[in-house]
């Protein structure tokens, strides 16, 4: 798999693991998104519906874009990525900085409500962060994965790595939560969504853990990897 690199083995690895970690936790929630659109007494110029099918970024801050311009996020990243290959789609960012894989289950029902073509689910790094037991990582990701697949979205799962002072064992069966929960769902996995950015810091921001628009660049190009293949050109 072109993911799978030794990077995964070294101390380095492990120090970003926990840093980044310590990051996602500690920033500032966002308010989840709003079940309804929030209503205004102005009157709006008409505007052309967008019809483009969606692809929703469903996670935490590093979905969010922490620290990045709007512009700058994985989710804005990746629709000008779309729109450079010639793919008609609409890219939402639905992620939640602080969120973990229970908040993911609380808010899947808004997302639905989008009717999303694709699903990315990026959760779990707090899950890891807090020593949330690796079942209810699984049994959160499943419902998340399960709901998205029975409202009809392709769904994609991005994986994140547990702090090293957990020990081995916990460091291992958080790992294979999402290696379980693809496997058994029958849906594509990015097993880190850090690979070739993490620990690097020409590539983060002055956090030393949040990637920088440039970071986030590297990463856009690693998913589109998993998620080209999905794509269907649409007049």
């Amino acid at each position: 798999m072109p993911f799978d690199k030794p990077f995964f083995k070294s101390a380095l690895f492990v120090s970003i693991i926990a840093i980044v970690l310590l990051s996602l936790l500690s920033c500032a929630e966002r308010p989840e998104p709003p079940s309804e659109p929030a209503t205004s007494t102005a009157s709006p110029a008409p505007t052309v519906a967008d019809t483009r099918p969606v692809i929703m970024a469903f996670g935490d801050s590093l979905v969010a874009g922490y620290g990045l311009a709007q512009s700058e996020s994985f989710p804005s990243r990746l629709q000008q990525k779309l729109d450079s290959k010639g793919f008609k789609y609409r890219v939402v960012n639905a992620g939640v900085s602080g969120d973990t894989s229970a908040g993911g289950v609380r808010r899947i029902d808004w997302a639905m409500k989008q009717s999303p073509e694709i699903m990315i689910v990026e959760l779990g790094a707090n899950d890891g962060l807090r020593g949330q037991p690796t079942a209810e990582l699984k049994k959160n990701l499943s419902t998340i994965v399960k709901q998205s697949l029975d409202g009809g979205a392709k769904v994609i799962l991005i994986g994140m790595e547990a702090p090293p002072n957990l020990g081995p064992d916990y460091t291992q069966e958080f790992r294979q939560v999402y290696r379980d929960v693809a496997r058994e769902f029958h849906v594509p996995l990015m097993p880190f969504f850090l690979m070739d950015v993490g620990g690097i810091a020409s590539l983060n921001q002055g956090d030393a853990i949040h990637p920088n628009a440039q970071g986030v660049d590297i990463i856009v190009e690693n998913f589109w990897k998993v998620i080209e293949p999905m794509l269907i050109r649409k007049d």
